[in-house]
């Protein structure tokens, strides 16, 4: 057992922390109309809470890029994430190998099926961070559990792309500043990117995202299959 999960313990804890990235800005960013010189981040927060409120499901392609400190390694994933408001969430990881996080309001669960192995724990233990529980919840306020700031000393990338740069205030060792770029012209997220504790980096891309369609929670039950042997995560 501890094999397998050391194997994925990055997994883990990368998928905690990109909770509130997808959660929040994923979303939020679709409905941010930004055009010529930086405008007031005061407006630009107000424009995100928005969206974010009248977010009910949403979902979209993803590249992960992650660079392991320890051994100077990057590793590119790809796949699907859904999201349904509230507390309901699946990573569907497809390249190079298939694995998959599935989130709901009672239990979290990690499947990785060329290992037939799957790990679980209660959801309440998942969403120990206030803010995560807060924005998976629906109830999240920006204003009240981050400073926003455009990245200095410049707010815009070379193509004209707008910087901001996240600080958490909830005190907590998994939740890092972290750096988004929004699309000049479709207001989209094009890239999220954020360190852990261990210096490890993390980047991830977006595409092809969709809001509203009526997610079903079905799809974020998960039964494992017949001869997976199943583990509490330590």
């Amino acid at each position: 057992m501890t094999k397998f999960f050391n194997k994925n313990k990055q997994l883990i804890i990368i998928t905690l922390n990109v909770l509130i990235f997808i959660v929040l800005f994923t979303i939020l960013a679709l409905g941010v109309a930004l055009a010529g010189a930086p405008v007031p981040i005061d407006e630009v927060v107000a424009r995100l809470q928005q969206t974010y409120d009248k977010t009910r499901d949403f979902s979209a392609s993803f590249i992960q890029e992650t660079t392991i400190q320890s051994i100077k390694k990057t590793e590119i994933e790809e796949g699907t994430v859904f999201f349904k408001n509230p507390k309901n969430l699946l990573w569907n990881y497809s390249k190079p190998k298939a694995k998959k996080m599935v989130i709901n309001p009672r239990k979290t669960w990690l499947y990785l099926p060329q290992d037939k192995v799957a790990y679980t724990q209660e959801a309440d233990y998942t969403f120990k961070s206030s803010i995560l529980m807060k924005f998976l919840s629906g109830l999240g306020k920006l204003k009240n559990d981050f400073i926003i700031k455009y990245v200095e000393p410049e707010a815009l990338d070379k193509q004209g792309n707008y910087l901001l740069i996240l600080t958490p205030l909830e005190k907590n060792p998994s939740l890092n500043p972290f750096q988004i770029t929004v699309d000049k012209s479709t207001s989209l997220i094009l890239r999220v990117s954020f360190e852990d504790t261990m210096g490890n980096s993390t980047v991830l891309k977006f595409s092809n995202i969709s809001t509203n369609t009526g997610l079903s929670e079905k799809m974020f039950q998960f039964k494992p299959p017949d001869g997976v042997s199943i583990f509490d995560m330590p």
